[in-house]
C-alpha cells in the first residue's frame, strides 16, 4: 500500500518515506518536517484545544495537525506570515553583522592611521650598519615577504629576528639603507604606505668609557 506525502506517517516505514520527500521534493519535505513549522501549528492548536496531548510523537503532532484541524488555505496564510517573519529576523540580523563588521573596520582603519613603520639605522661596528625595520604588521605587510623582497631589491642579507628588548619581530637589512627603504616602502608598487606613518631615526652604537 502506498501513501501520499501527507499520510506517510500511517504507513510502516516512516524513516524511509522522510528520507525519500527530503531527496525528491525537498520544499515539501521542508513543510512537513521542519521545526518552525510544527511549533506553528502546535501553538495554533494548543490556543484553541488547550487538552491536545504532548505526548504523540512530533511527526504525528504535525501531520495530524496539519490535515484535520487547519484547511489548506489556512496553512498558506500561516506559513506566508511565518516566512515574513523569518525575513525580518534574519535581515535585522544581518544588519547587526553589518554594523559590527563596520566597526572593526573604522577601528582598524583608524589603529593604521596612527600607526607608524620605524627604519633604524643601527650602528654594529666602526662603519658598519644595518638597517631595521619594524611596524609593517600594522599595514598588513607579511614581514617574510617583505624581508625577501628586500634582499632582492638592494642584493644584500635581509632576515626576520626577534626585536631586542621588546615584542615582536623586525626586519634586519644588512648595510645602511634606510632612505632606499623609505622609498619603496612608501613609493614601491604594492607598498604605498603613507610616508607620515614612516619615520626614519638612527640608533648609534655606545662607546665604551675609556
Amino acid at each position: 500500500m502506498s501513501y501520499t506525502a501527507a499520510y506517510c506517517e500511517f504507513g510502516g516505514t516512516v524513516k524511509k518515506c522522510e528520507e525519500w520527500l527530503e531527496k525528491h521534493h525537498p520544499e515539501m519535505h521542508e513543510r512537513f518536517y521542519s521545526q518552525e513549522y510544527a511549533m506553528m501549528l502546535f501553538e495554533a492548536t494548543a490556543s484553541v484545544h488547550p487538552s491536545y496531548s504532548l505526548s504523540r510523537p512530533a511527526s504525528c503532532r504535525i501531520h495530524s495537525l496539519t490535515h484535520s484541524l487547519f484547511p489548506p488555505d489556512a496553512i498558506a496564510a500561516s506559513l506566508s506570515t511565518l516566512s515574513v517573519d523569518a525575513q525580518k529576523r534574519a535581515a535585522k540580523d544581518a544588519a547587526k553583522k553589518a554594523a559590527k563588521a563596520t566597526a572593526a573596520e573604522e577601528r582598524a582603519a583608524e589603529k593604521k592611521a596612527s600607526s607608524k613603520i620605524l627604519i633604524k639605522r643601527v650602528e654594529r661596528n666602526k662603519r658598519k650598519y644595518v638597517t631595521a625595520v619594524s611596524g609593517l604588521e600594522a599595514f598588513g605587510l607579511d614581514l617574510k615577504k617583505v624581508s625577501k623582497d628586500f634582499g632582492k631589491k638592494f642584493a644584500t642579507g635581509s632576515s626576520v629576528t626577534k626585536v631586542a628588548g621588546g615584542t615582536g619581530e623586525e626586519i634586519v637589512v644588512q648595510g645602511d639603507l634606510s632612505d632606499e627603504i623609505w622609498e619603496m616602502l612608501v613609493e614601491g608598487e604594492g607598498y604605498g604606505v603613507p610616508e607620515d606613518n614612516v619615520d626614519c631615526v638612527e640608533d648609534k652604537k655606545k662607546k665604551s668609557a675609556g
